[in-house]
């Protein structure tokens, strides 16, 4: 398949992501990463568009399990209807542990997830990125928190990292997370071992 083939095959997703010419950055990760104290309920403050997370409200809520993976579990609230999808992550190099990979199904390889900078108990920055046919990649990056907010001085701090690693964060938007966690009437609720995207 010629490479103007695979661009098409991929319009739909190319128009809802951050893509650029060339191969993925190559961003320096979390120095000694501590897997254990990653662990928890992280909300999401802002991110480059994602086409599998449009909605408001997002969070992730990691949690270590006995073989050493990581149980994901990733919700979101969207047209009055809150989902949570069920996924897998693990340490893909012992070396480097800050390089972690996710997946959402058993039958697809795991996706990058790169913690850049994490204090465990206010922000974390986690960026991933996939080189399309070595032409141009398409990139994900969030900003997260373990609260709700952050002050804008921490947002900016976090996005000038990203830009002196080469991310280009003019993209990324405010994620809504004015939801009240355990009424129901943010949402009814639906789980699926499948990413949305």
């Amino acid at each position: 398949m010629s490479a103007s083939c695979i661009v098409l095959v991929l319009l739909p997703l190319i128009s809802a992501q951050s893509f650029h010419r060339g191969r993925c950055p190559t961003p320096a990760v979390q120095p000694n990463f501590n897997l254990q104290e990653y662990m928890g309920k992280w909300y999401e403050i802002e991110k480059l568009p994602a086409y599998f997370a449009k909605g408001k409200c997002i969070q992730a809520n990691y949690s270590l399990k006995k073989d050493g993976t990581v149980q994901v579990l990733n919700s979101q609230v969207s047209k009055g209807k809150k989902t949570v999808v069920e996924g897998t992550a693990k340490i893909l190099d012992s070396h480097e542990p800050g390089k972690l990979g996710v997946r959402f199904t058993s039958f697809t390889p795991y996706s990058p997830y790169w913690v850049l900078t994490t204090d465990y108990t206010n922000v974390s920055v986690v960026y991933s990125c996939m080189d399309v046919l070595r032409v141009f990649h398409m990139d994900f990056a969030w900003i997260l928190s373990r609260s709700p907010s952050l002050p804008d001085e921490t947002v900016n701090r976090t996005k000038e990292l990203l830009m002196s690693e080469g991310i280009n964060v003019s993209n990324m938007k405010p994620t809504k997370q004015d939801c009240h966690e355990g009424n129901e009437n943010d949402g009814d609720h639906d789980r699926s071992d499948e990413n949305e995207g």
